[in-house]
């Protein structure tokens, strides 16, 4: 197939979804995933273990499987989560597994290539940082008595499900380091795609990891910004413009390439259109959405744009 080198930041669904349509377009993808998830199964390995959260990982390497009998039965058997009330309950296998290989080889990086090799994914996964991320995040509108209070939420499941609006984040640790296989993978791409996704808790930490945000900030590859499908969630009564704003403030030397955009997500183009200039990027609006169910990402759809903005 060939195509560009492509590097994916994100986390969760979002960066699924955007793996899922790469496949389609280029064989050489490096997903780099965000390590602050402390809710569910990660959170409970990453403090029973004191290890990175694997859960978004294991869902960028199955989003990577072979499209074969083989790729899609480890897929499945990754994802498999266990029922019930004892205590692998609420696991994941493929969370497991990684930790396992963590343990055995004390290696994030050789660990999840294992995974890799298992699923015989079409691209590789590495980590945001080498270390567990703590998000905390400055929020107002939590409070009836004083809807102005800004107050701190600490935690990404408690910033990805917080009712009020949030207005800036910050890591703990503040300066976390990066693998070296990640720093090289971005120096070496010919493309980086930041989202779709959680905005505040799988997007925008990547620039707040310094080595990372250095490196973005210096690689020769090209800079895609992919939009989300909907303004909900933690972008809730944001604009499209406001979105790519908000990487702006927190990333005030971020440069971009191209925004793009779903037309049913688009309710301020003129605005998106100068936000967007201001980062030097330019916008393309397309439709990526899938009929039946708008807010989801269509692969096929994701592809095609991807492949007409790679020229």
């Amino acid at each position: 197939m060939g195509g560009p080198a492509v590097v994916a930041l994100g986390g969760g669904h979002g960066l699924a979804a955007s793996l899922e349509a790469l496949k389609l377009v280029c064989d050489d993808i490096t997903a780099v995933v965000t390590v602050a998830d402390n809710g569910g199964s990660s959170g409970r390995l990453r403090e029973e273990f004191d290890i990175l959260p694997p859960g978004d990982l294991r869902m960028a390497l199955t989003a990577l499987c072979d499209d074969t009998e083989w790729g899609h039965t480890w897929r499945d058997v990754l994802q498999h989560r266990f029922q019930g009330n004892g205590p692998l309950a609420g696991h994941a296998l493929g969370n497991l597994l990684i930790a396992a290989l963590w343990d055995l080889h004390q290696d994030h990086v050789a660990g999840l290539d294992l995974v890799g090799r298992l699923l015989n994914a079409r691209g590789r996964v590495l980590p945001m940082a080498a270390v567990p991320l703590e998000i905390t995040a400055q929020v107002a509108g939590t409070l009836p008595s004083d809807p102005g209070a800004v107050v701190t939420v600490r935690g990404q499941a408690a910033v990805a499900g917080t009712r009020g609006q949030v207005r800036s984040i910050a890591l703990e640790p503040a300066d976390p380091p990066s693998a070296p296989e990640t720093i090289s993978a971005v120096h070496e791409a010919d493309w980086v795609i930041l989202g779709p996704g959680s905005w505040f808790t799988s997007v925008m930490p990547h620039l707040m990891v310094p080595a990372l945000r250095e490196a973005l900030h210096d690689t020769a590859a090209r800079r895609l910004l992919t939009l989300n499908l909907e303004h909900s969630g933690e972008t809730a009564g944001f604009s499209c413009a406001r979105q790519v704003e908000a990487l702006a403030d927190h990333a005030p030397r971020l440069r971009l390439d191209v925004v793009l955009a779903d037309p049913g997500a688009v309710d301020d183009e003129d605005e998106l259109r100068e936000a967007a200039a201001r980062l030097g990027a330019e916008v393309v609006i397309s439709t990526v959405a899938q009929r039946a169910a708008p807010g989801h990402h269509d692969s096929l759809r994701l592809a095609a744009a991807y492949r007409d903005i790679f020229g």
